[in-house]
């Protein structure tokens, strides 16, 4: 857990240093730490230093997290794929899902959404590389499905998201990023009201927030590699 707490406070330094380089108040960065498989003794460690924000891709993995801390005050993100016959559960437990791809599953949320609990906030994940192999909605797709979802009642779109293709260079990896960006602009300029852009990972994070990222998503350089 030393580890933990070593790591978490170095990358604080450099999301801070990253911000500033960039010319970006560092408040406007948020931090989610990604603990998918790793133990909850880690999620303690970091929540322990103040991290509020974690983000699982397995739903029974998260749920097990999010009960477990449910003492904590914790914010839990689903950033994994999302099938139809898990929407009950993530609309029931999580506080943000990053990874809506297609409006059948947004709807979903919202009619699954408790009404006693605020609306889910959630992120299109976009295909900014039009990657078979990936998740996420088509360019040409967005605005439409960024309009429909903005129209639902119990979730909140609050953004876009994305996972480009590995860049090595520093500002190759700011291309799908500038990107993403444009599109966000285009969606609040036709009155879709979106505040959040999820882009970044331990490996290019540096580069998402030089290009307006709001949420990055650090794993290895808070909790180590994964067994």
């Amino acid at each position: 857990m030393i580890r933990v707490t070593e790591n978490l406070r170095k990358i604080r330094d450099l999301l801070v240093i990253a911000a500033v380089e960039a010319d970006r108040d560092p408040d406007t960065v948020k931090l989610l730490a990604v603990s998918k498989k790793h133990p909850l003794d880690s999620v303690l460690a970091a929540a322990a230093l103040g991290q509020r924000d974690f983000g699982e891709n397995t739903v029974q993995e998260g749920l097990d997290k999010i009960r477990a801390t449910a003492d904590e005050g914790l914010t839990w993100h689903f950033i994994g794929h999302l099938q139809s016959n898990k929407t009950r559960a993530v609309a029931e437990n999580f506080d943000w899902v990053h990874t809506i791809d297609k409006l059948k599953i947004a709807k979903r949320l919202s009619q699954q959404r408790p009404a006693e609990l605020a609306p889910l906030n959630v992120c299109i994940q976009v295909n900014i590389d039009n990657e078979p192999s990936k998740s996420g909605a088509g360019i040409d797709e967005l605005g439409d499905l960024a309009a429909a979802c903005s129209e639902l009642p119990n979730i909140r779109l609050r953004g876009l998201m994305c996972l480009p293709a590995i860049r090595e260079e520093f500002e190759a990896q700011r291309k799908p990023f500038a990107k993403l960006r444009e599109l966000a602009e285009a969606l609040q300029r036709s009155a879709v009201p979106i505040d959040t852009l999820s882009m970044g990972m331990t490996a290019d994070y540096r580069a998402a927030i030089f290009e307006g990222a709001t949420i990055v998503r650090i794993g290895t350089a808070v909790f180590g590699e994964r067994a």
